[in-house]
């Protein structure tokens, strides 16, 4: 990276449809990234991967052309809304260049590729919460991220009794 200095920074953040990762973007907003420095905040959205059985349902039945393009298009959509949503919220950083990138795949690798493949400086992350029965069946995405990635990360806990972010965003 040689000349960055030290105010350029590459700040990723992990978006995706939870409460708690707009919350941990705000949060990022208010304490991590600075209004008239040269960082530059990466939103980034992992698109879940099409599941394998495209072909045939249980059933035997196969997929038509039209439902795969239907869930697709819905899955864009999806990831549309979710970057859209999150843009809104850094809508009044003046000097701060704000990128979006959607990838498809699981979380963790995704996340894990873009810091490595851009240099992030820091990982920003939405905690989810869940309990001990439901992270041992998915694994905790943010756990995941903290162990492979080489740069710091940051995990914004979401407190219980905060209000909904529509409220606070102007």
């Amino acid at each position: 990276m040689g000349e960055v200095s030290e105010r350029e920074r590459k700040i990723v953040v992990a978006v995706d449809e939870g409460e708690e990762s707009l919350y941990a973007l705000s949060w990022c907003l208010k304490n991590v990234v600075f209004q008239n420095s040269k960082d530059t905040l990466i939103l980034l959205y992992a698109r879940p991967p099409r599941p394998i059985y495209t072909a045939m349902d249980g059933t035997g039945y196969l997929f038509s052309a039209d439902i795969m393009a239907t869930l697709d298009r819905y899955s864009y959509d999806v990831a549309e809304a979710v970057v859209e949503k999150a843009k809104r919220l850094c809508d009044h950083l003046n000097n701060v260049k704000v990128e979006t990138r959607v990838e498809s795949g699981d979380a963790r690798d995704v996340i894990c590729q873009v810091v490595e493949k851009l240099g992030a400086h820091i990982l920003v992350m939405g905690s989810h919460g869940y309990g001990p029965i439901k992270r041992a069946f998915i694994g905790s995405v943010s756990n995941h991220c903290a162990k492979s990635v080489k740069c710091p990360v940051l995990i914004v806990k979401k407190p219980k009794n905060s209000s909904p972010l529509s409220s606070s965003s102007n």
